[in-house]
């Protein structure tokens, strides 16, 4: 058994081996092909962002200059309504004037009213409005009234207007010309109360 045992040395059983599989030519070359395509296709899509961020930009600067030209224009169209209604409101003044002092029921004064009155209509058609405080104790507003002076009246409380000695006038919630008002300064004092 000896000899036998040395003349058949036992080899281990060899495992069939299989050649590794080459990979396809298609496989090789993609990957070399696609990151120069990816690369291109990244930067595309940056360019792309980009130029949709230059067009928002863009739509907003115009939006922004569109309404900065709007209010604009709206300002300087208030200011010289302003300037023209300025002007007009002592013409106004005088035809209510010459309606005072004409004589009642005369052409005259009939042709002067109508006159006026056209003359109102167009003025608030402007947009203007009457800050009218003839009724006796309308509270004293600085920001629409001016104080010529401040009497003492038993009737009226302090700080009340007592009569109006001209009309104010407003456009678009601005106070063109104050009215011209005189302000009860209160109740007169009794000799009573001065001891």
């Amino acid at each position: 058994m000896d000899e036998q045992e040395a003349k058949e040395p036992e080899t281990p059983a060899a495992e069939p081996q299989t050649p590794a599989p080459e990979p396809a030519p298609e496989t090789a070359e993609a990957p070399r092909e696609a990151a120069p395509e990816d690369a291109r296709v990244a930067a595309l899509e940056a360019d792309l962002a980009a130029a949709k961020e230059r067009h928002l930009r863009l739509l907003a600067d115009f939006d922004n200059l569109r309404k900065r030209t709007a209010r604009e224009l709206e300002e300087r169209t208030a200011r010289a309504n302003e300037r023209l209604l300025g002007a007009l409101i002592p013409v106004f003044d005088h035809f209510e004037m010459a309606l005072q002092a004409a004589p009642q029921g005369s052409p005259f004064s009939d042709g002067v009213r109508m006159i006026a009155d056209e003359f109102r209509k167009v003025l608030e058609q402007s947009g203007a409005e009457v800050i009218d405080a003839s009724a006796e104790g309308t509270p004293f507003d600085p920001m629409a009234h001016e104080a010529l002076q401040a009497v003492p009246h038993a009737t009226v409380p302090k700080d009340h207007v007592v009569s109006q000695f001209r009309k104010g006038w407003r456009l678009g919630g601005k106070v063109i010309r104050p009215a011209q008002v005189i302000v009860s300064a209160g109740a007169p004092e009794t000799p009573a109360e001065e001891a």
